[in-house]
């Protein structure tokens, strides 16, 4: 299993994002900046900062070039104020990721190896955690109560395992999840009780089998026409075939998946980058659709994103 998917993904939209017009990315990474709280964290357009949000931000700054040694400590001190609360499975994942983030970029530390024991012991609980979400489908379920897998819940976990360097117990029943979540359309289900495939679960299936080192894309054929249908006239990605508007997230990990399957071109590029454009706020962030009229974090990573990938 490959150890570099969250790495090896940053830096090809850093590659990409490098040959972005210098002045449009500034405007972007300036209000990324300004989103910092005194706590080192960020928020979304609404409560209290968490590793969901700070995550993102990281990631869009690293991926711009932007991320400073300061932000970053900033950002580490939030996350390590964070470790042993008791966090929702998506925030603890989250957590993981943002301090990845923070140590690839300026090496800021934040799970620190000053007591191997308790490193240990807390990576081994975090994995504990993880296979509480087992399911007897073989992906994982997005909580422990959960008896179906969900497909994004399984990427996460997998990409999880990596960041904390320990195996997945048995990577087949993956493999076999994944099987058992394809559509006839080509597309992946998000759980097994879904009428029709979408453009994110099926992105989170080609990520995880990326992620494994088992991606093929001549076994994908079906899933590269299910994507590329996913094109609307707006030049963005909608989410499922009952959305009647492109988003940025569904433009981000369609675009992303075609990549990654050597499709891309089977899609209008270009028409991706206009729309990707088009959801940029005059005072900088992105917004997630376009009836949307508040920027916020998450999509401002999308929005970079889609645009560093147009370049690749």
């Amino acid at each position: 299993m490959s150890a570099a998917y969250l790495h090896e993904l940053t830096l090809r939209l850093a590659i990409g994002a490098s040959s972005l017009d210098t002045q449009s990315l500034h405007c972007h990474t300036k209000w990324l900046h300004s989103k910092q709280a005194a706590n080192g964290g960020f928020a979304g357009r609404e409560g209290d900062c968490d590793p969901y949000y700070t995550a993102f931000a990281l990631r869009a700054l690293w991926v711009a070039g932007e991320l400073s040694e300061q932000v970053a400590k900033n950002a580490g001190s939030f996350l390590r104020a964070r470790l042993h609360q008791r966090e929702s499975i998506i925030d603890m994942i989250s957590l993981i990721f943002a301090a990845a983030i923070c140590e690839m970029s300026v090496g800021e530390v934040v799970l620190a190896d000053d007591d191997a024991n308790q490193k240990a012991n807390w990576k081994s609980n975090v994995a504990a955690l993880l296979e509480s979400l087992r399911t007897e489908d073989g992906g994982y379920a997005k909580t422990p109560e959960g008896r179906a897998g969900s497909t994004y819940q399984t990427f996460l976990t997998t990409l999880c395992y990596q960041l904390i360097e320990i195996p997945i117990p048995d990577v087949e029943r993956i493999h076999k999840f994944l099987d058992s979540q394809r559509h006839p359309d080509g597309g992946f289900l998000e759980i097994r009780a879904a009428k029709r495939a979408g453009v994110n679960p099926t992105a989170a299936a080609i990520g995880t089998l990326k992620a494994l080192g088992t991606l093929d894309p001549k076994e994908h054929r079906s899933t590269i026409e299910f994507l590329s249908e996913m094109q609307s006239d707006e030049g963005g990605f909608t989410a499922n075939t009952r959305i009647p508007f492109a988003d940025l997230l569904s433009t981000f990990t369609g675009l992303l998946s075609l990549i990654d399957l050597d499709a891309m071109q089977e899609i209008d590029v270009n028409a991706i980058r206009r729309y990707a454009q088009s959801m940029q706020s005059p005072d900088g962030g992105f917004y997630g659709f376009a009836l949307d009229q508040t920027a916020d974090v998450e999509y401002s990573f999308y929005g970079i994103g889609t645009l560093a990938l147009c370049q690749i």
